[in-house]
């Protein structure tokens, strides 16, 4: 066993005078590639997805793998909500408290004893030294992990498939070449300050590394609640997305934040200068169209998993594992808002 891996809920390093999380690089880099004599080729069937319901990580390749309608393409399973020492664990038939699509134990043959993810890393390197991350894109075929680093298992599902895919999803185009300068300036202070912003600021272990990071955090929210509102007042590219009329990566990587954030990350990261529900109308608008009225997005998120998971398996933060019963609803109707917001209406 890796030292790294043994410890694998020390959030900051012991030691570590900054209190700053610093979250690890994935070691896993290859890609589905139509190129001839590709490594991976996009076969149909050939490749299985690990997953977690509660990481927003996993949650946006879920997502992706529903809006390219790659159902019969990627199989997937998903891990137990709970993280203890080992990391991520597979479910058992004698777990009641994990309901959801394909939260099952580890389904890939050769691997019926394996009873958590590190397991599967395992296997592909006994030496292995870094966390046991999802999502693990796994090749079926070779026994392999092909890659374990969410954006980049987001961007080749979106297009490694369009050859074999019906016209209705090869035309489902997430990374539009009009917006690609857009998406690729929004994604980077999005994953630093928002996405990552949350966990930086839940996982400080100093005052100081907390002010600055929730700080951070909320101006970047502002950022975002600025340009939906540009957007929904403008004239050209007025739409119900973070672009306007074209769903895209923007929103995927963005939603997966924002869902969790009153639920969890208000109380359970301290992460409440604001709420969004309350603090952010034109973000919760924004959120709550994607939720009702796109499937792929409400039918990947699975509360339960989001809220038992994050209170009930970061100890160092919520030692006696209490997970709060609000907010009530988790995501409030479309046309309904909390009482001091629809007083201002």
């Amino acid at each position: 066993m890796s030292p790294t891996a043994s410890k694998i809920t020390e959030w900051v390093k012991p030691g570590d005078k900054s209190g700053e999380f610093k979250r690890q690089a994935s070691s896993f880099r290859n890609w589905i590639s139509t190129e001839s004599g590709a490594q991976f080729p996009p076969e149909k069937g050939r490749y299985h997805l690990y997953v977690s319901y509660a990481c927003p990580w996993a949650h946006r390749i879920l997502i992706v793998r529903k809006l390219k309608g790659l159902e019969e393409y990627i199989s997937f399973s998903v891990v137990h909500w709970h993280m203890g020492e080992k990391g991520w664990r597979f479910p058992n038939p004698q777990d009641t408290d994990a309901e959801g699509e394909n939260v099952i134990p580890d389904p890939i043959p050769g691997h019926k004893s394996f009873t958590h993810l590190r397991d599967v890393y395992f296997s592909v390197d006994a030496n292995y030294g870094g966390r046991f991350t999802v999502p693990v894109l796994f090749d079926k075929i070779q026994n392999t992990i092909v890659n374990n680093e969410s954006s980049e298992i987001l961007r080749m599902l979106g297009t490694a498939f369009n050859d074999q895919l019906p016209a209705e999803y090869a035309k489902v185009d997430l990374y539009p070449e009009s917006l690609r300068n857009n998406i690729d300036e929004t994604g980077e202070w999005t994953y630093d300050l928002i996405n990552n912003g949350v966990y930086k600021s839940g996982f400080a272990t100093t005052q100081e590394a907390y002010e600055r990071n929730v700080t951070a955090l909320f101006e970047a929210l502002d950022k975002a609640e600025k340009h939906l509102s540009s957007i929904a007042t403008s004239s050209s590219s007025k739409g119900p997305y973070y672009f306007g009329e074209t769903l895209t990566e923007a929103d995927i990587r963005l939603y997966v934040t924002l869902i969790r954030f009153d639920p969890v990350y208000v109380q359970h990261f301290k992460c409440n200068i604001r709420d969004i529900r309350s603090g952010y109308p034109y973000l919760h608008k924004w959120m709550r169209n994607l939720y009702w009225n796109v499937p792929a997005f409400r039918d990947t998120t699975n509360f339960l998993h989001i809220k038992r998971h994050y209170t009930q398996s970061h100890t160092q933060i919520n030692p006696h594992s209490i997970t709060p019963v609000g907010p009530v609803p988790d995501v409030l109707p479309l046309r309904e808002e909390v009482a001091i917001v629809g007083a201002k209406i």
